[in-house]
């Protein structure tokens, strides 16, 4: 005879059944199910503790916090012995700022696990939150009997005394560090920071003293020194060690930007006079370990001064020679070329940082564009090519933009229509206000009778955001000419007229052709007559065959379609 399970049997079967589901749909991924089945689980038998703590999880997941602590207390209840339980339910109280009853729940924690030194540590900083010093303390010298004595420990208990405002605690704390490595001056220099921080200034001072006196160049003993002279407002001796501070091979980066922050702030305070602050940074550049930020800062403090680009110049260089690598020092350097139109020295600053700064896409459109103003095509283009394999989707959509602009004319240039095209509509991808592409590729579309419908309208966005330039509204005259729109075209091509007081040979040309379709042949060779006079004035590809034709058209005061 089979007995029948007893009803407690039956709830359990059906729980482990059930919580086994909601393990297999958090598995797959499945939160609504695995939720709904947690529910039901709580709902079969409200003792088992992991419902309870993995419901604490989801509530916590929809942000609601009280509902998740809650069931988080409501789990550590069922199971007061499980670590997991109790750092869940802390990490809840802290997550309400309750930070008394997450302390409590942490020291029940490391009364079952006394091994846990980060345990310990979040006690410290709760008990300092919650200003109980002596329990902070307390928590310190638990972890201090696991770790043993140490700089960190003894220097975080002696702050925890001074803010208890037990000021003979404090010290004493750092002098027994101190006194326990007696030579080691580091350790002397925080007991003399104690000292000082607590009202016995003139014992600290003689100790710092004492240690410079034993090794010069001890950065601790300089630097309290340095906030010691400025405290007593000893200018003379502040400035001295200010100086030591600084050219001491031991000072840190950071500490000597600070400094320098500081000298600054104080000059511009007393007159902005830069002599000394100049004598300062120099110095350090002079020394040979020397750090290139160092020499970025003061061409930064000279710009600011409105130093001339021949006093700064020296130190950008400088700080390329600390670190070839520095990006910024190498920008700035190219921007002074660039503004002295010093296309050489452009390219061969790009050229040396293509080596030391491969994906730095600058330094490829600035030799890109030297090559092209120096009329080295194939230079440019390959230098553009190369930029853009470092594009990318952080890159500035301007710079990237202007990279295909240009590549598109230099492309039109060598007769390689398509691939300019392309390169045009890159570039407008990029940046679809791009003013000078959108002008260039309407003008050259026009020019091969393609797409006048697409060319219109870019050229009329360019007259449209600078109504008054020449160039885009001799464009835009043009294509409409090249529509047969020629009432149109004239009005824009008077406009053209109006905002070029000397109009190019090709802008006269076009305007007679121009007047001619609208029937003003006597304009129209006038118009012709003086593009010829402007032809002659320089001669570059074509012109000869350019002449030839304003000529005949002059000759037969006939338009003559090429």
């Amino acid at each position: 005879m089979t007995l029948a399970p007893c009803p407690a049997q039956d709830k359990g079967r059906r729980y482990d059944a059930m919580f086994l589901e909601f393990v297999c749909e958090r598995e797959k991924g499945n939160n609504d199910a695995a939720f709904d089945l947690l529910r039901h689980c709580v709902e079969i038998d409200s003792t088992r503790s992991e419902a309870w703590f993995y419901l604490a999880q989801y509530y916590a997941a929809l942000k609601d916090k009280d509902t998740s602590l809650a069931y988080a207390k409501r789990a550590a209840e069922l199971d007061p012995d499980n670590a997991t339980y109790l750092e869940t339910l802390a990490q809840a109280y802290m997550g309400q700022r309750d930070f008394q009853q997450a302390a409590e729940t942490l020291e029940k924690l490391y009364d079952k696990s006394r091994d846990r030194d980060d345990v310990l540590g979040m006690l410290i900083q709760l008990y300092e939150q919650l200003e109980a010093y002596d329990k902070a303390i307390d928590a310190l010298s638990r972890l201090e009997v696991m770790e043993g004595k140490s700089e960190r420990l003894s220097y975080a208990k002696s702050q925890l005394y001074t803010q208890k405002g037990d000021k003979k605690a404090a010290i004493a704390e750092m002098k027994l560090l101190a006194d326990q490595y007696p030579n080691d001056n580091g350790y002397r220099c925080l007991y003399a920071n104690t000292l000082y921080q607590n009202g016995q200034q003139t014992k600290a001072v003689a100790l710092y003293e004492g240690i410079l006196k034993e090794e010069p160049d001890n950065r601790m003993a300089q630097m309290a020194m340095l906030a010691y002279y400025h405290d007593e407002k000893d200018t003379l001796r502040q400035n001295r060690m200010t100086e030591r501070v600084l050219l001491n091979k031991n000072t840190t980066l950071q500490d000597r930007l600070a400094l320098m922050r500081q000298v600054i702030a104080e000059s511009e305070q007393q007159g902005g006079d830069s002599t000394r602050v100049l004598q300062l940074f120099h110095r350090m550049l002079a020394m040979p370990d020397t750090e290139a930020d160092v020499a970025i800062f003061c061409a930064t403090y000279m710009n600011l001064k409105k130093m001339p680009q021949d006093s700064i110049r020296p130190v950008l260089e400088r700080a390329l020679e600390i670190a070839p690598d520095n990006a910024a020092a190498r920008l700035q350097l190219v921007s002074y070329a660039w503004r002295e139109e010093d296309q050489d020295r452009v390219i061969a600053l790009c050229q040396d940082a293509r080596q030391y700064n491969p994906d730095e896409m600058a330094f490829y459109y600035y030799q890109g564009i030297a090559y092209y103003q120096k009329e080295q095509l194939d230079d440019a283009l390959n230098a553009f090519q190369n930029g853009i394999s470092v594009i990318n989707d952080q890159s500035d959509p301007d710079i990237v933009s202007d990279f295909y602009a240009v590549m598109g004319d230099i492309m039109h240039q060598k007769g390689r229509e398509q691939e300019a095209f392309a390169a045009y509509d890159s570039c407008l991808q990029w940046k679809d206000d791009n003013i000078g592409c959108l002008n260039n590729y309407a003008y050259y579309l026009s020019e091969k009778g393609l797409q006048l419908d697409k060319a219109e309208q870019m050229s009329f966005r360019t007259i449209k955001a600078e109504p008054k330039n020449a160039t885009y509204l001799d464009t835009y005259a043009w294509i409409l000419f090249m529509q047969k729109r020629y009432s149109e075209a004239r009005i824009y091509i008077d406009q053209t007229l109006q905002c070029d007081s000397d109009s190019s040979a090709v802008l006269l040309e076009h305007a007679g052709d121009i007047y001619y379709h609208v029937g003003d042949k006597e304009k129209a060779v006038a118009l012709w007559q003086q593009a010829l006079e402007r032809a002659t004035d320089n001669k570059p590809s074509g012109t000869e065959d350019r002449r030839a034709i304003l000529t005949r058209k002059v000759k037969l005061k006939k338009y003559l379609k090429e």
